[in-house]
């Protein structure tokens, strides 16, 4: 399933990062990704918030360094979240 299908994200694993600081945000999208990679989830959504656009920078950066990353976007119809698709 391609990235651009997804209309409902909520039965796929979610991590929200509402109240994290950019360092504490990155340690946990790499734990949420390496715990679903064990649960084999392959869609994965990452909730950051509108706000300043500092954790959807820090998630944008997060999941372009993973190596288990095939696909990001920000989710089409909240801007909020963004959902990855990871290797297993």
């Amino acid at each position: 399933m391609s990235l651009n299908e997804i209309v409902f994200i909520s039965m796929y694993p979610k991590l929200d990062l509402h109240g994290y600081d950019r360092a504490s945000a990155r340690v946990a999208i790499m734990d949420f990704i390496n715990d679903n990679i064990k649960l084999k989830n392959n869609i994965i959504v990452i909730i950051h918030g509108v706000g300043s656009g500092a954790l959807r920078e820090e998630t944008s950066l997060a999941l372009e360094k993973n190596k288990h990353v095939i696909d990001y976007k920000v989710y089409y119809y909240n801007s909020g979240c963004t959902v990855a698709e990871l290797k297993l």
